[in-house]
């Protein structure tokens, strides 16, 4: 999570607020009393911190260890998190749809944070191939909330991706896209029905300065 974007959340949540963090096991979010996670509390912050380690409101007995897809509610009730927190989760798992569902039934504000479509899309960014290898997913934040599109292996094509060192100048808060929302927001799979379709939107990301992240803010002020 961008620490601009932690320090807002604890700065303008008050103290009783109730905060859940989805899938944040490697980098925990000091501020959420709860955790929802595959791992256990005990392999928690193996990549650091999102603010003070000291900080830590969560404890073993409020770290829900299960799977966020698995078809069946999470152990909250509608609407019991002030607000949930939602970062770099929603492109690892095999069902993001469902996951942006049941953040919207307990909680009633919150933050996700993806990948830029760029930054998915370039070469060389985590080894030699295009974007994050455990990434299923191209996320677009757009006026409708979340758009997934499979990432298929063809975005290793010349053509369908940037080359290596696209995004080196690029500061962290444009290699991510975020999405602050209150009340509800759309999530949905965009399906690419024919081969064309999907070379026609890859080599538009590829090719276009506008594919640069965007952000969307929905009205969250507490």
């Amino acid at each position: 999570m961008l620490p601009s974007s932690a320090d807002r959340i604890t700065a303008q949540l008050h103290d009783q607020a109730l905060v859940l963090d989805v899938g944040g096991a490697g980098r925990p979010f000091s501020r959420a009393d709860w955790i929802l996670d595959l791992a256990p509390y005990d392999a928690r912050g193996q990549l650091g911190w999102n603010g003070e380690r000291a900080a830590e409101r969560f404890t073993p007995e409020t770290w829900v260890q299960r799977d966020i897809c698995a078809r069946e509610a999470w152990p909250f009730a509608d609407g019991f998190f002030d607000f949930a927190v939602c970062s770099h989760t929603l492109e690892d798992v095999r069902d993001p749809v469902w996951v942006a569902a049941e953040l919207q039934r307990v909680a009633r504000a919150g933050y996700i944070e993806v990948p830029a479509l760029r930054e998915e899309l370039t070469y060389g960014i985590q080894g030699p191939w295009v974007g994050w290898g455990h990434h299923h997913w191209l996320v677009l934040v757009d006026d409708s909330g979340l758009r997934f599109v499979f990432k298929h292996h063809v975005v290793n094509r010349p053509g369908s991706h940037l080359p290596a060192g696209a995004m080196d100048a690029t500061p962290p808060p444009q290699r991510v896209q975020m999405l602050w929302w209150e009340g509800s927001f759309d999530a949905a799979e965009t399906f690419m029905l024919s081969a064309a379709e999907l070379d026609g939107f890859l080599e538009r990301a590829a090719q276009s300065d506008g594919a640069q992240a965007r952000r969307r803010s929905r009205r969250w002020r507490r």
